[in-house]
């Protein structure tokens, strides 16, 4: 194998391993309390709660790959590979936290207000990462609009249950 495509793999390896293992750490942080979800009342549209592991797990694995691409592509812009990369980082956090919030500490309001503030991260990562590669930025649509989904689920949740 040539030390090219052996440098692909494992910047795309650990490009998906990363947002997997926030994933997997929120989920095990928040494991007790995903009941939650069955005994809040929510929002029309609401699917079922089996469907949320297998979506995170999907956009994890779209977000790493778009990550590598910018990682590999860093060198056509820099400025904004290196910007669109903090983006996707601290997202990453806000991601993580999120779920600690809204199924550990029942806020709902302020998870929401968090969400707007990931989603606003989520766009910032799209705009720089389309100044570097396109293939990247669409590979994190998906992302912004389940956020923006779960936003209409964390303020519907909010209202119904106050």
């Amino acid at each position: 194998m040539k030390q090219e495509t052996k440098s692909a793999i494992k910047t795309y390896a650990v490009a998906v391993a990363i947002p997997l293992a926030v994933g997997i750490l929120s989920a095990l942080l928040t494991m007790k309390n995903m009941d939650l979800y069955s005994r809040v009342q929510t929002p029309p549209l609401s699917p079922p709660s089996i469907l949320f592991p297998i979506v995170w797990t999907l956009l994890y694995i779209l977000m790493g790959v778009s990550s590598g691409l910018i990682w590999r592509n860093r060198q056509n812009d820099p400025k904004n590979a290196d910007a669109g990369i903090s983006f996707y980082a601290v997202s990453l956090l806000f991601n993580f936290v999120w779920s600690i919030l809204f199924f550990n500490f029942e806020l709902y309001l302020f998870s929401f207000f968090w969400l707007l503030i990931l989603f606003g991260l989520i766009i910032g990562t799209i705009l720089s990462y389309w100044k570097v590669n396109r293939a990247a930025a669409y590979l994190q649509i998906p992302y912004a609009v389940w956020v923006a989904f779960a936003g209409y689920l964390n303020i519907g949740i909010w209202f119904l249950n106050k």
